[in-house]
């Protein structure tokens, strides 16, 4: 399959974990949180202590991973949320257009 390698990549550097011990998942959807997750272990995990945390909709309670992810890429202006300055809608499907303006913001340095 074309994604063997680049999932075996992602796997190896800790971008990605799969969706349970055995499975990827290729074919699934992803996410807001999840893509932001894949940046945020990406750039190495960096640190989030004393980020400000604008949503309502995010707490420490999602996990360490999903939640240092979203303080992270709001802080460095890759997302500010969904329509939202107060939202961030972690559930919520990540559209091929959202994917690729995360990663120019990401890539570029371009503020969100």
């Amino acid at each position: 399959d074309y994604y063997s390698s680049p999932v075996s990549w992602a796997v190896r550097q800790g971008v990605t974990d799969g969706t349970d011990t055995y499975h990827f998942s290729p074919g699934q959807s992803c996410n807001r949180v999840q893509m932001v997750t894949f940046l945020w272990r990406a750039a190495g995990r960096p640190s989030t202590a004393g980020m400000a945390n604008p949503f309502y909709d995010v707490s420490p309670s999602m996990g360490n991973d999903f939640y240092n992810a979203i303080l992270w890429a709001n802080a460095k202006g890759i997302t500010n949320g969904d329509g939202s300055t107060t939202r961030f809608n972690p559930n919520g499907a990540c559209l091929r257009a959202q994917i690729v303006t995360f990663l120019y913001r990401d890539i570029t340095g371009a503020r969100a």
